[in-house]
């Protein structure tokens, strides 16, 4: 479809001769993003066309039952407007391009109170409970989705690529390594609710406030893997010192809250496991981007995000058999 039969959709009551129109960078998604200006007042708003919601029902669709989910808790996120499932298209409020990632690098002294706001924000999202038959409460990080995130990689980053030359026993051997780490992670007593992808470029900060954006693969899983998310982001490395205040204040949070009843050693080897489970389904990520979609812009971050292995392996035993097969598998990638 043309985006003028989007917008006659959304807007019937403008004309897009009235809407300058500008484009924005979306991530590793398949839904587009666009801005809206109405030139008569400068006033904007964001489309999104989104094809997974074409011909659903609005009632059921996650990023529908996910955001109403969160507002109707007190977590910020953009407005909806209005929806249209026959094109698959939203108007949503536009909360600005400053993006966690960019605010920081640009102003590195707030990464002190910011951070403290998001870490908040992200036990006020962990706290929220519902009904278990329904969306998010339904899925969860189950040994199917951890092992389908671990199969990804090895998928992408070593079978399908040509820097990387693992044996049919090498791929083997890590495998098996990974189902145990997965047996790791599978303590459901502990689950909270999980954005799932909860990184400095899914938030926005407008005036210094959080803004939760691409929130619709929300689902129960440890809490540390929204805070690995934010902590150890493949895009944005923070201090050790400040990491390690930011795991305190989440634990402590989390046992206020009666969430957690765990040590803070307990805490912080579930965090590294969790870590190196979600670093190696984020350098699957990349590797497809770079390799299939042939999309570079994820590569400078294959070697970031590797750069956090050896971190985890020397602090925990359980990972090393795996850790150190990836890193000398990839090792072409490992500055």
């Amino acid at each position: 479809m043309e985006l003028h039969q989007y917008l006659q959709r959304l807007l019937p009551e403008q004309s897009p001769s009235e809407l300058h129109i500008s484009s924005i960078t979306g991530d590793a998604s398949n839904r587009r993003y666009f801005r809206l200006t109405d030139i008569s007042n400068s006033a904007t708003t964001v489309l999104c066309i989104d094809p997974g919601f074409r011909g659903r029902d609005p009632r059921s669709y996650p990023f529908l039952v996910v955001r109403d989910l969160l507002a109707e808790n007190g977590i910020r996120t953009p407005e909806i407007f209005r929806h249209d499932s026959e094109t698959g298209a939203f108007l949503l409020e536009d909360c600005g391009t400053d993006m966690l990632q960019d605010h920081v690098t640009a102003f590195p002294d707030d990464l002190g109170p910011l951070y403290d706001s998001v870490i908040d924000t992200l036990v006020h999202l962990q706290s929220i409970r519902g009904n278990s038959s329904s969306v998010p409460f339904s899925l969860s990080f189950d040994r199917e989705k951890l092992m389908f995130e671990f199969d990804f990689f090895i998928t992408h980053a070593l079978e399908n690529n040509h820097r990387a030359t693992p044996s049919a026993q090498d791929l083997e051997h890590l495998r098996q390594q990974c189902e145990q780490i997965t047996t790791l992670l599978l303590e459901t007593d502990r689950f909270v609710l999980n954005h799932r992808d909860f990184h400095c470029r899914n938030i926005l900060v407008p005036e210094g406030t959080p803004v939760i954006i691409d929130f619709q693969d929300a689902r129960m899983g440890l809490p540390q893997y929204d805070a690995v998310s934010l902590l150890r982001d493949s895009y944005l490395k923070l201090p050790d010192q400040r990491v390690g205040e930011l795991q305190l204040r989440h634990w402590q949070q989390l046992k206020d809250r009666g969430l957690q009843n765990t040590s803070f050693d307990t805490y912080l080897r579930l965090f590294d496991i969790m870590a190196f489970q979600r670093n190696v389904k984020a350098l699957g990520t990349f590797f497809y981007q770079v390799d299939v979609l042939g999309n570079r812009s994820f590569a400078p971050y294959i070697s970031s995000t590797l750069a956090y292995l050896p971190g985890y392996i020397e602090r925990q035993k359980e990972l090393q058999p795996a850790g150190n097969l990836i890193l000398n598998l990839l090792d072409t990638y490992v500055s």
